[in-house]
């Protein structure tokens, strides 16, 4: 079948979604790499720390729990518009918390920032999925990288503002400036409309994310236990705990764990988040070549190597050589799995939204479980478990394919 011709509307729709992408992947990585300048300023300890980042879990599932409801009720434009203005509340709450060495307002902030990302994930999303429809071609993947080229211009902030000695509330002051400049320019390619309940039909929606019917009860109970989206639920809880496990504790393991100076700490993040933007805007051919189970598959096992030497390799260079390859192996897991969630039934923001749900149950359990386990065992130890996900993961992957069941495969991976 021919790709579908965007017309003006759509892409500027797409250029919208692609900040909406993008800011919380700046102001998250902002946050990140400043890490180990906030606890020396708090004066906290690594478990601590953990609880101080247990904000953000926090608002991530709040945002996340009632994304869902909010999109049915309300579309999806106005669900975004309010995810972001949470995230730039969250930003400068924490910039304040930072002045006055507060832990409490700093994790208020991430708190803030956490809901705020949870409620624009389920909405652009779907915006995301409508897109790609339009499109006729992946487009989920390339938008997921313009999240972590976010990471990047943010890592990369954080390295300068770290090296410089600069404060780390006019650093978060400034970047809070940067993200409502790009917000401002996004609002107006926000289509309204989207993600509103149609009556029930059988049958799938007539365009991805084209707005599913309102979800019983008894329909919600059927998505879980519908064996197929839980085993994809479980390739997104292993990915996403890898990749919030990296960006969570990256700069503290590679200063704590491997003795790096808290700058190169910092462009070791830096580079997990470059890798992780090369990976999803190089994607979609791949996943065409191999096909999406074998993609998941293969960046899971790489991901699983990759954190196995930042755990037992001794030296700092390979630590850091390894971490590029955490970041590819995880870089597409989310978006593809997301869009194997979509199209395995009907109700494609709902199964969006459950599948993120469970996601986010990685980044409500794993900061403050990785912090205690490394306040006890050390960083490089407190991996393993996550090393041990991803092992899962590839066994699950098969799930994600196109048309799949869980005894096998109706038709051929997309």
């Amino acid at each position: 079948m021919e790709p579908i011709l965007p017309n003006p509307v759509i892409r500027r729709h797409r250029r919208a979604l692609q900040l909406c992408f993008a800011i919380p992947g700046l102001s998250l990585a902002t946050w990140v790499t400043r890490t180990p300048d906030v606890r020396d300023r708090l004066g906290a300890s690594t478990a601590e720390m953990g609880l101080v980042l247990f904000g953000m879990s926090i608002g991530s599932m709040l945002g996340i729990l009632v994304a869902g409801a909010l999109v049915a009720r309300f579309t999806t434009r106005p669900v975004i518009l309010a995810g972001m203005g949470l995230v730039l509340a969250g930003v400068g709450t924490a910039a304040l918390g930072a002045a006055a060495a507060s832990a409490p307002t700093v994790a208020a902030g991430l708190l803030f920032i956490g809901a705020g990302i949870g409620l624009s994930e389920v909405a652009s999303n779907v915006d995301g999925a409508v897109v790609e429809g339009e499109f006729g071609r992946p487009v989920l993947p390339a938008l997921h990288g313009c999240y972590s080229l976010g990471t990047v211009i943010g890592a990369c902030l954080g390295v300068a503002g770290a090296t410089a000695g600069l404060p780390v509330s006019w650093h978060l002051a400034a970047v809070l400036l940067l993200a409502a400049g790009l917000f401002a320019r996004a609002v107006p390619g926000l289509r309204p409309g989207l993600g509103r309940p149609e009556p029930i039909s059988s049958g799938f929606p007539a365009s991805p994310g084209a707005g599913p019917a309102p979800v019983g009860g008894s329909r919600k109970r059927g998505l879980l236990l519908d064996p197929r989206l839980l085993m994809i639920g479980g390739v997104v809880f292993a990915v996403t705990l890898a990749e919030g496990a990296a960006t969570d504790w990256l700069p503290l393991l590679m200063v704590d764990g491997h003795g790096m100076p808290a700058g190169l700490g910092s462009a070791v993040c830096a580079g997990f988040a470059a890798t992780m933007a090369v990976g999803r805007f190089a994607g979609g051919p791949v996943v065409t070549l191999f096909g999406r189970p074998a993609v998941l598959g293969g960046g899971a096992l790489l991901t699983a190597v990759g954190i196995a030497l930042v755990s037992f390799a001794d030296a700092p260079a390979a630590a850091a050589c390894a971490v590029l390859l955490w970041g590819l192996g995880t870089s597409l897991g989310f978006p593809l799995a997301l869009s194997a969630a979509g199209e395995s039934g009907p109700d494609t923001t709902a199964r969006i939204a459950l599948t993120s749900r469970i996601g986010y149950v990685a980044l409500l359990t794993g900061p403050p479980l990785l912090g205690f386990l490394g306040e006890h065992h050390g960083l490089r130890a407190a991996m393993l478990p996550v090393l041990l996900l991803m092992l899962i993961a590839a066994v699950l992957s098969p799930a994600t394919a196109a048309g799949a069941t869980v005894r096998g495969r109706a038709g051929r991976t997309a």
